[in-house]
């Protein structure tokens, strides 16, 4: 991979997540201060990631992997987001800003599978060259954040301005997007069933007792997972705290300290108490969250801001790399296809449906009763922690081979 071809897939990397992150962190507290929306309007919105993640698999599996150059796509794809988030940034209600959101979310959410297929597709190394190049995604993102932050946009009620720099940036994106290298169709020809499309062959890992208790914990685990999502710009706001956009970008220089720290804490660890203190931390983070404040308490927030390192990596990567290890080389693809498409998608939505109406039941006259609602998705993650720890049974450890586990354990549970 030359240097020319590196810098282009780091630029489209940090244009990707910066335009993601420049509008979808703050959502919640302009939906509430600015259009005037309620909790579950709120909720209503960012439901639409979910929607995008259950269709975009259709969207990959019909169109980019039998038609079309994913570069093309990918362009294609932005261009039209540019406009859409244009036009969001000038709706005057809920009315007319949620059509616009969940079309941008349904074309916005393939391309995060797309700018993978394109930087794989340069490489002769993956597993070296890839994490230099999506870093600088996760640099994106936390730019967008401190970049809103150091504006003011939050305290002078200018979120709208978000969407206009992810329209110009999603411009720009979609015009890069057609100078990337080529990158054809790698089904063209190819008949495909809805079941390849979302990796129902992959459904046999759930013979495994111990991967089916890791894959209903995953589901579970995003029901809390979508509060902080939807809402954790607005409590932070309405506490009193500076630049909270650019407070919350802590969680992902947590994300990349951990994230190295990974191959550490497997070796120690295995990967049942990986997944545990995954979900320990999300407990944990809400419970800083009710207790929490700006003054006095302030650590508290914080903590749970920082500890995002160890909630998605933790469970999350850790989830995905265990799932690897059974899955083997025939179901690698369909089977994080298959975990994908169950947490982004079925387990988010059922997150977003709920937390909204609970976020509305606590409102005050002047703000929430963030206490009381931070501690429901905490009790939540406890529950699924307690249910996982008896019932995960870590046999294969970190040193399993790809497959073995899902052959050990098939006669286990008759689905």
């Amino acid at each position: 991979m030359t240097a020319a071809i590196r810098f282009k897939l780091s630029t489209m990397m940090f244009l990707q997540f910066f335009i993601w992150g420049a509008w979808f962190v703050t959502m919640g507290t302009y939906l509430s201060k600015t259009l005037n929306a309620t909790g579950t309007q709120n909720a209503t919105a960012y439901a639409t990631q979910a929607l995008g993640a259950i269709l975009a698999p259709f969207i990959i599996g019909l169109i980019a992997d039998k038609y079309f150059s994913a570069q093309k796509i990918l362009g294609v794809l932005h261009l039209i987001g540019a406009g859409l988030m244009f036009l969001a940034s000038r709706a005057t209600d809920f009315s007319g800003f949620y059509p616009l959101i969940l079309s941008y979310m349904i074309i916005y959410m393939p391309t995060l599978a797309l700018v993978n297929t394109i930087s794989f597709k340069q490489m002769l190394n993956p597993a070296k060259e890839f994490p230099p190049v999506r870093i600088c995604g996760t640099i994106g993102w936390i730019i967008a954040g401190m970049l809103i932050g150091i504006l003011g946009w939050e305290k002078s009620g200018s979120l709208g301005l978000t969407f206009t720099i992810a329209a110009v940036a999603s411009l720009l994106l979609g015009l890069l997007s057609f100078s990337l290298p080529d990158t054809p169709p790698a089904k063209r020809g190819q008949k495909t069933s809805v079941g390849d499309i979302i990796g129902l062959d992959a459904i046999g890992l759930l013979k495994n007792k111990s991967y089916l208790v890791f894959f209903l914990a995953s589901v579970a685990i995003c029901i809390p997972l979508a509060f902080y999502y939807n809402f954790t710009n607005l409590f932070l706001n309405e506490v009193g705290v500076k630049a909270a956009a650019g407070i919350q970008t802590l969680g992902q220089y947590s994300e990349l300290g951990f994230m190295i720290a990974m191959p550490f804490f497997f070796v120690r660890m295995g990967v049942k108490y990986m997944l545990a203190m995954g979900m320990i931390a999300w407990a944990l983070r809400y419970v800083f969250f009710a207790y929490g404040n700006a003054d006095s308490n302030y650590w508290m927030l914080l903590a749970g801001i920082i500890i995002h390192g160890v909630c998605y990596d933790f469970f999350f990567v850790a989830g995905q790399i265990y799932t690897d290890n059974l899955a083997g080389e025939r179901y690698k693809n369909s089977a994080q296809g298959f975990i994908t498409l169950a947490t982004y998608g079925v387990g988010m939505l059922i997150g977003f449906t709920i937390s909204g109406p609970i976020v509305d039941h606590y409102k005050t006259a002047t703000s929430h009763d963030w206490q009381s609602i931070w501690l429901i998705p905490g009790a939540i993650a406890f529950v699924v922690l307690l249910v996982f720890l008896l019932l995960f049974r870590d046999k294969n450890q970190t040193n399993m081979k790809p497959g073995l586990a899902m052959e050990e354990e098939s006669a286990d549970i008759e689905l």
